[in-house]
């Protein structure tokens, strides 16, 4: 048995890509032109190429559930998370992601996804998701947060919910 869920982009995700990638071009051509092709635009170049190479790689493009484990599949990157190790699946509102600052990752740039830190509980955690709504927050044994967003988060609650329940969580409203 395994089942997939696939990210899908909203506009605002959408927007400001494209955002990013048009300053990233103007920067770009602007410095080519300032100082003609010399030392400060190759090194900007190939700075923002190998930029967005990297975050072109960590961009996540499914989450997969199988007996044994949940995967969220990057395009050079799985994350996988056994699921005997989760303790609570719940959703997540999108004003709790207010408080959610990233750290290492994309923010906007076709997903988010990274490392954030939540400033509310002062505590690093990972994220993958390709629209900002729909979240699902993944606790394991070991206190560590994952949240995702998809689709059909009611589906992967359920699908994911450990046998005996959720285990009871520190910010539970």
């Amino acid at each position: 048995m395994q089942s997939t869920y696939k990210y899908r982009f909203d506009r605002r995700t959408l927007y400001w890509s494209v955002a990013y990638l048009i300053v990233f071009g103007l920067l770009g051509g602007g410095l080519f032109y300032l100082y003609e092709g010399g030392y400060l635009s190759a090194w900007f170049t190939s700075f923002i190429v190998a930029l967005i190479a990297l975050m072109a790689l960590s961009i996540p493009r499914k989450i997969i559930v199988t007996e044994r484990s949940m995967q969220v599949r990057c395009l050079l990157d799985i994350t996988e998370i056994d699921r005997s190790e989760i303790a609570a699946v719940r959703k997540v509102d999108t004003q709790h992601m207010k408080w959610f600052v990233p750290v290492f990752g994309g923010c906007g740039f076709f997903g988010y996804y990274g490392h954030f830190l939540d400033l509310r509980r002062f505590e690093r955690v990972k994220v993958y998701a390709s629209e900002w709504r729909n979240f699902v927050e993944i606790v394991d044994i070991y206190e560590d947060r994952l949240y995702v967003s998809c689709s059909d988060a009611e589906r992967l609650i359920a699908e994911l919910t450990p046998p005996g329940g959720n285990r009871p969580v520190d910010d539970d409203e």
